[in-house]
């Protein structure tokens, strides 16, 4: 398990297939959805025919938190969705990131969006740590 300035981070003992159905699961049970996801070993096959592990970034939202936050910032959209990697980490483990909400909120001078973001993080981090 790490944690950064930036993000949350834990490996499992689960390969990709397996890891990215229980990630968007304990999502859900924390009140996220998954708006986007991004293959980045596809697009880099198809765009710089690059061969790379397999890595994905899914676009997670928790509608409450997301208006509360609009209401209180109106264009903190451009820092929306919170972005969660999955990183096939060799050896049949895959590592599970998320964003800090809490470091990305401090480019924000609002003090509302400070107590959404610390919801938000710990959210995030327990959707990790129950994956």
């Amino acid at each position: 398990m790490s944690s950064s300035t930036y993000h949350y981070a834990r490996t499992v003992d689960l390969p990709m297939s397996e890891a990215e159905p229980r990630v968007r699961e304990t999502l859900r049970e924390q009140g996220f959805g998954v708006l986007t996801e991004i293959d980045i070993q596809a697009t880099l096959k198809a765009k710089l025919d690059v061969d790379v592990r397999p890595y994905k970034i899914l676009g997670a939202c928790n509608p409450s938190a997301a208006h509360r936050a609009l209401q209180a910032e109106p264009l903190i959209g451009t820092m929306l969705p919170c972005n969660v990697v999955l990183r096939d980490a060799g050896d049949g483990q895959t590592e599970v990131a998320a964003v800090d909400p809490v470091a990305s909120m401090t480019a924000v001078d609002n003090l509302a969006l400070g107590e959404i973001a610390a919801e938000i993080r710990d959210r995030l981090r327990l959707a990790i740590d129950h994956v």
